[in-house]
């Protein structure tokens, strides 16, 4: 472990600890209890921490809302100070989370444009606390395969299953900066699908929009819809979509009186 040159502390803003046994479980099971090779680099060790933070958040705080919220560096300076292995890098935590945000941005995402059965409408999610509508994505884990990784968050944020109809070739993907997204093309999924998401107080709505909707005078990563809609990630992607959808024959011709989008509570 290296890159570590200044002393540095993270205040906390909300002035109370969870109880110690309650720190030293989170990190005997979901740090330190991870194959080896996983505690070699402070970028894994990160990640490890996050999903530490993750089960609090959703788990802990959620059973017992007596215990604090903290945000993510606060708790790593909570994991810091609590992990015996951890606490000889405390002076460093400035540097370290520094450097595991710069390494985040770099990590390749996944996930899918999922279409309707006319291939005029796509599934977007709405972020828990964040007010944009992106496609369902999210990052790779060590040594997981592109399509793995788009299965697995699209059944996370939306409770649905595309594994048996994802194309590993259907796919359109866009560099932003360093980082590689690649998003498979699902087509032909019934409009009344019952959507939920599985994980908790990560998506607050899952809706169906018209593409014709979502164009954007830009390809810019942020962008407006038509309606008004705060869109991330989503512009860059339609005009390969669109030409997509332009060889390809939807399976259903286009329902008049289909509602245009329907939120989360309208869905399930």
């Amino acid at each position: 472990m290296s890159g570590l040159n200044r002393f540095s502390s993270v205040p906390f803003k909300n002035g109370g600890l969870p109880p110690q046994e309650l720190l030293d479980d989170l990190c005997s099971r979901l740090v330190l209890n991870v194959p080896k090779e996983d505690q070699q680099s402070f970028e894994r060790i990160l990640f490890l921490v996050e999903n530490a933070h993750w089960f609090y958040e959703d788990n802990s705080v959620e059973k017992n809302p007596s215990l604090k919220s903290f945000t993510l560096k606060e708790f790593t300076s909570l994991m810091f100070n609590s992990c015996d292995v951890l606490r000889p890098y405390v002076a460093h935590i400035d540097d370290i989370f520094k450097d595991f945000t710069s390494y985040k941005v770099k990590v390749p995402v996944t996930g899918a444009i999922i279409l309707d059965e006319t291939f005029e409408r796509c599934l977007l999610v709405k972020g828990w606390k964040g007010t944009s509508w992106s496609f369902p994505r999210g990052k790779k884990n060590k040594d997981e395969e592109d399509h793995a990784c788009a299965i697995r968050e699209v059944l996370e944020e939306t409770g649905f299953d595309v594994s048996n109809l994802l194309n590993k070739d259907d796919y359109i993907e866009e560099m932003f900066g360093q980082q590689r997204v690649r998003l498979y093309i699902i087509a032909g999924v019934k409009y009344d699908t019952a959507f939920a998401p599985l994980t908790k107080k990560e998506i607050s709505e899952i809706a169906w929009q018209r593409l014709d909707e979502l164009q954007s005078a830009s390809d810019e990563v942020i962008s407006r819809s038509i309606t008004g809609l705060k869109l991330y990630m989503v512009a860059p992607f339609l005009a390969s979509l669109k030409s997509w959808i332009l060889s390809h024959q939807p399976p259903a011709a286009p329902r008049p009186d289909m509602p245009l989008k329907g939120s989360l509570r309208d869905l399930i």
